[in-house]
């Protein structure tokens, strides 16, 4: 069988280790083969945030795209590519796809995903919102895509930023349909006053 096609997208926001650790947990994954598309911004985030020289950060994908490279497979619809991930999502890039303007590959490849009623996730990144940040991503979600705030969560008690980056990371992994092992999963609260208070 075929592996499953998967595009991580990066642009230059800040989070660039959200990006980054999907790449790796797509790969330890398997059966997955990843494309990946950072735009210039993207790299210049990777290097500030990170440290990772760019040959390093390519290695981790399947397949590398330039982001001008507007003829590259996952700009069109006939190509297989089950879900796509953009993270983290700059609001520039955010306002492209809500408006359909395919400037580059990532922002194609996003509008693929939309016309072709894929999965598209796209982890934002600003704070506060301003009004046309919060209409784009309304647009986005009435065209079918999912706004992921890369929202930290304390109720697991991380005890480290990797294991809140993990925790995020897995739950796009259950967005896009990839079983994943990095984040336990909510059983609800135990309730340890219960037969003090009955």
């Amino acid at each position: 069988m075929n592996p499953r096609q998967i595009t991580v997208g990066m642009t230059g926001a800040s989070g660039a280790i959200y990006g980054i650790r999907l790449l790796e947990m797509l790969r330890e994954v398997g059966d997955i083969q990843t494309h990946l598309a950072v735009s210039p911004a993207g790299w210049l985030t990777i290097e500030q945030e990170t440290g990772r020289g760019r040959q390093a950060v390519e290695a981790l994908a399947d397949v590398v795209h330039g982001v001008r490279e507007v003829g590259a497979c996952i700009a069109s619809g006939s190509y297989p590519i089950e879900a796509m991930v953009i993270a983290p999502c700059s609001m520039k890039t955010l306002a492209a796809i809500a408006h359909g303007y395919g400037d580059n590959l990532i922002t194609r490849a996003a509008d693929v995903m939309l016309k072709e009623r894929r999965r598209l996730v796209l982890a934002v990144r600003e704070t506060p919102l301003n009004l046309a940040h919060l209409r784009n991503m309304a647009a986005v979600t009435e065209m079918g895509g999912v706004i992921f705030p890369p929202v930290p969560a304390f109720y697991l008690r991380p005890a480290s930023i990797e294991q809140l980056v993990d925790h995020t990371c897995a739950r796009m992994l259950d967005l896009i349909g990839v079983s994943q092992r990095y984040a336990p999963r909510w059983t609800g609260i135990r309730d340890q006053s219960k037969g003090e208070s009955e």
